[in-house]
């Protein structure tokens, strides 16, 4: 009896603790919808990007997609967060839900009609951008009001676990709707998915900012947020460390490149590329349970962006397939550990009246530092090689991380159970 026990007991220590899910059934709510939603956006963004094509034949129409979709996430993150700590989170939720769901069945709307006009296909993706910068950030704040600060760890890796379920689900379900029903199913597919993080939102309390008194009502500022960004040092290095990873060692612009020249491949060897950093942060999330114990973040975010560099330059002296996929997915998983902790401080160690706006500079450098990232490793590598661009970039992203670890020196020995901003 005693060691069939153990086993299991051992178990919940390695894989996802459900705690948060068990215990809040608020929280709950807004995960299931949450993932659901992701994995209807992940079939939309494809469907989007195949019809872009379609009506166009031309594959730099297609990367304006990204493009509308940046734009509005940079501006509109900063603003989202200010207005999650002005007004009543679970109504911006519930309002900015609404709007993306309103979005799909323009979508379904258009499919049905037969209309083609890109510009339009433009507009709606610029627009999903905007209620997603202001969905993202009252979302996020309201978890640590859901939850004791011990779970936090546990529903960030969670909250992975969405993500990296929609990037690799949603895509590959779009494809297949797609190809075998059309546009119209896939869109109407994305539109019923909306319903769940709607009918989450809708059940959610009210959840107005923890402001002081003499300032509920009035607008917050974002320079107020950026301020005192400004003069928290550790959480200042949550946003640098990640800016290390994602700028300096994000081959992801590459893929095309090395599949044919490193591994002889096609377009296929490319979805296994682009495909192997989300399963391994899906993986980091599956096998998360361990996050708990880890009172460390700041040292544990450190070895997490450092092991990705790590793997980064490895994986742009690797010529075997199957070991540069390997690579890539344990630089997924160091992600996820990096992703998690930062999230955490994000919450723990924010005041609430602040944390929208703390969550709109996050949502700004998530979407600009891949996007900056590719930028530099194209350029690198035009002016030297993919292998330049790929390994130097890696060990410049060890290297960044070690000289702010040296520089602030405090951020190494940051304690969950005390959070210093």
């Amino acid at each position: 009896m005693t060691e069939s026990a153990e086993p299991r007991a051992r178990s919940t220590h390695i894989l996802a603790d459900l705690t948060p899910l068990r215990t809040s059934p608020d929280y709950r709510r807004l995960w299931f919808g949450n993932t659901v939603s992701w994995i209807g956006q992940g079939m939309t963004a494809l469907a989007v990007s195949l019809q872009v094509y379609d009506i166009t034949g031309s594959a730099f129409s297609v990367g304006l997609i990204g493009f509308c979709s940046l734009v509005p996430l940079v501006v509109f993150g900063l603003y989202g967060g200010a207005v999650a700590d002005t007004v009543d989170r679970r109504k911006l939720g519930l309002f900015s839900a609404v709007g993306s769901f309103g979005l799909s069945l323009v979508l379904v709307a258009a499919a049905v009609a037969g209309v083609e006009h890109v510009g339009l296909l433009y507009a709606i993706v610029a627009l999903q951008a905007v209620c997603f910068a202001l969905n993202a950030p009252a979302r996020s704040s309201m978890i640590a009001r859901l939850l004791p600060a011990g779970q936090l760890p546990a529903a960030n890796a969670l909250t992975t676990m969405t993500s990296t379920t929609g990037t690799l689900v949603g895509p590959m379900l779009g494809g297949l709707i797609v190809g075998w029903w059309g546009y119209r199913a896939a869109y109407t597919v994305d539109a019923l998915c909306f319903t769940a993080s709607l009918y989450a939102m809708w059940r959610m309390p009210s959840m107005l900012p923890d402001r002081k008194d003499g300032e509920a009502g009035k607008r917050a500022s974002v320079l107020d947020g950026l301020r005192f960004l400004g003069t928290r040092p550790n959480l200042r290095m949550t946003f640098f460390t990640d800016l290390c990873a994602m700028v300096l060692a994000h081959p992801r612009a590459l893929f095309p490149v090395v599949a044919v020249l490193w591994y002889g491949g096609d377009a296929r060897t490319t979805g296994l590329l682009v495909a192997a950093p989300a399963l391994g942060a899906l993986l980091g999330g599956v096998f998360s349970g361990w996050l708990g114990r880890i009172r460390r973040h700041g040292l544990a975010i450190l070895l997490a962006v450092g092991s990705w560099g790590t793997a980064i330059a490895v994986f742009g002296l690797t010529r075997n397939l199957w070991l540069g996929l390997l690579f890539l997915a344990l630089a997924g998983c160091a992600d996820t550990v990096s992703m998690v902790f930062r999230n955490t401080m994000l919450q723990a160690a924010v005041p609430d009246e602040l944390r929208g706006r703390l969550q709109g500079v996050f949502i700004v450098v998530v979407a600009g530092g891949p996007r900056l990232g590719d930028f530099l490793a194209g350029s690198v590598a035009d002016l030297t090689s993919p292998t330049v661009a790929v390994t130097g970039g890696g060990i410049l992203c060890v290297t960044g991380v070690t000289l702010l670890a040296l520089k602030w020196r405090a951020f190494a020995r940051y304690d969950a159970r005390d959070p210093q901003p």
